[in-house]
């Protein structure tokens, strides 16, 4: 196998952002345990930590600002890993932020915790630049060893240590899907470079070939775990319940978000040839997941377990806009991965807020009357209930997000307006958890033994803060980052040098 390095400004260049990212990541776990835990060192790490990140966001932006494009090479240099670069950053940034204040609520002081979250989303970063796919590997390795740490990272907690256990289990076993897929794909092919599949898929007429349409499922199961789509979701709500709340939040974001970066990439470059053999399988998992989500959702009365489920559903959402297959489709991805991290990570800077020492505010019950104490809090979370929801106006972005995968689904020439009509239909489903938790805010009573929330700290009240007023805003002038998303949508890549001129399992 040759791997070609040509990209744009070599590959050391290319991969600046992510060395700036790894090398602080390495630097901060030398501080990290270098002493005793302790708070002080905790947030040392933890402000340490939001430094790189936000050296790292400027490079990204200085490279984004060059208007590279995607050339020859394993490592993409365009808009659309930039734009995906960023989601991620950010998304570890409030990550941080609110961990370093909850962290010592929940009684653990692992200085650890933001250093994983840094190897983890320079994992995701890996993700979105790769086009190839031993590259692809690499970076869900890296993302998923971290996470699995950082979901059991609160060793005095029962319930976060089987969430671990569970979430690495089938970790392992879902990553054997994709790394036997990949062997299958280079089995058929001879290449693991993602453009030069799409090459050789069409020169050799490979669309039936069994040992490509096989290694294609597998990695489809492999991806469908990571997003936790139906069937493949059953760990989703124990491991979000038990995870810390900062790392709950960045599991439903940021994983995700990066998951589906990988996975538009790969059809979009490698395997549009392919539609009728992926289409309706990704069809039946979205509306499963769409459907079976949502019905589920209704019955939770945790509060953790119910953001679980709705972020189930809208990674059904979002399947809709793979099975689109077109570069409207994966702008639909970047808007709506923008308004969903907004809604998510606010929503979880309340859960956060809610929790008291050694006490856990799961229930939503725990939120009866909020309004009555805490107005603005239960103003911030109800906002971003409504745009988890869809709602106009109120729910600012989400409803455009929602809004712009529906015009992907119908504009799509694979006749997906039966899809775009479950995506309608499960969304006045979800009505019925989201609404109920706006009503017990603002229209119970609050209980008289009921504690009275801790003020916001002030990292936790910047994030929800901004999330509420980016919402509200984009909701009202969305067309800003509806052009960042149509400027930075992936596009299907211009044809890369081929190795191999016959493929040699084809001779």
């Amino acid at each position: 196998m040759i791997f070609d390095l040509s990209v744009p400004g070599g590959l050391m260049g290319a991969l600046v952002p992510d060395i700036i990212l790894m090398v602080g990541a390495m630097v901060l776990m030398l501080v990290a345990a270098w002493g005793p835990e302790s708070a002080s060192r905790q947030r040392t790490v933890g402000f340490g930590s939001l430094a790189v990140l936000a050296v790292t966001i400027i490079a990204v932006l200085v490279y984004a600002g060059q208007g590279a494009t995607a050339g020859p090479g394993i490592i993409a240099v365009d808009g659309f890993r930039w734009a995906s670069d960023l989601v991620f950053l950010i998304g570890a940034a409030a990550t941080i932020g609110i961990g370093i204040e909850s962290n010592p609520r929940d009684r653990f002081l692992s200085a650890e915790s933001h250093v994983l979250v840094l190897f983890a989303t320079a994992g995701m970063m890996i993700l979105a630049a790769a086009r190839d796919l031993m590259i692809v590997f690499l970076g869900v390795e890296l993302m998923s060893i971290a996470v699995y740490v950082l979901v059991g990272i609160n060793r005095s907690s029962v319930r976060s240590a089987e969430a671990a256990l569970k979430y690495f289990l089938l970790g392992a076993f879902s990553t054997g899907f994709l790394l036997y897929g990949i062997a299958l794909i280079y089995g058929a092919t001879g290449t693991t470079s993602l453009p030069v599949i799409g090459e050789r898929i069409a020169h050799f007429a490979l669309g039936g070939h069994g040992m490509l349409l096989i290694g294609v499922g597998l990695l489809l199961v492999g991806f469908a775990f990571k997003i936790a789509a139906v069937p493949f979701h059953m760990w989703a709500p124990d491991v979000y319940e038990g995870a810390p709340t900062p790392i709950t939040a960045y599991m439903a974001a940021a994983v995700k978000a990066a998951a589906f970066a990988m996975f538009f990439r790969l059809w979009i470059e490698s395997f549009t040839l392919i539609d009728g053999a992926w289409l309706a399988p990704i069809w039946w998992i979205a509306a499963a997941t769409m459907v079976a989500g949502n019905v589920i959702a209704i019955a939770q009365r945790n509060i953790k377990r119910m953001l679980a489920y709705s972020s189930i559903v809208h990674g059904g959402y979002l399947l809709v806009a793979v099975v689109a297959g077109t570069s409207l489709g994966s702008a639909a991805f970047l808007f709506y991965a923008v308004a969903y991290s907004l809604a998510t990570f606010g929503a979880f800077a309340v859960v956060s807020a809610m929790t008291r020492p050694g006490v856990h505010a799961t229930l939503i019950s725990d939120y009866d009357g909020l309004w009555t104490t805490r107005p603005w809090l239960a103003v911030g979370f109800g906002v971003c209930m409504l745009a988890l929801l869809g709602f106009p106006i109120f729910g600012g972005a989400g409803f455009f997000a929602k809004w712009y995968v529906l015009q992907a689904a119908i504009a799509s020439n694979n006749d997906l307006l039966p899809l775009a009509v479950i995506l309608v239909l499960t969304s006045l489903v979800s009505a019925g958890y989201y609404l109920h938790v706006v009503r017990v805010m603002f229209m119970r009573p609050r209980p008289e033994n009921a504690p009275e929330p801790a003020p916001l700290a002030p990292l936790t009240r910047i994030v929800l803060v901004g999330s509420v007023t980016l919402l509200l805003a984009l909701g009202l002038f969305p067309q800003p980052l509806i052009s960042w998303a149509r400027t930075n949508a992936a596009v299907t890549a211009p044809e890369a040098r081929d190795p191999f001129p016959i493929a040699p399992t084809l001779r």
